[in-house]
């Protein structure tokens, strides 16, 4: 059973979501030989003010 946890800053659309998630599925369906309904995929979207590079929070920039 694959499990992807996709982090991400901000917001994505239901759509972009959407898509992401079929195209992971499709990709360990290829090149794994997973079966789609084995995949599981969760989004988290990152407010800016809890995520850092540099030292320096994104809400900083």
């Amino acid at each position: 059973m694959p499990y992807i946890n996709l982090k991400i800053l901000g917001k994505l659309t239901e759509i972009q979501k959407s898509e992401i998630s079929k195209q992971f599925t499709e990709t360990l369906e290829k090149v794994a030989k997973k079966p789609p309904n084995s995949v599981y995929i969760v989004i988290d979207e990152v407010e800016r003010e809890n995520w850092a590079v540099g030292g320096k929070l994104f809400s900083e920039k």
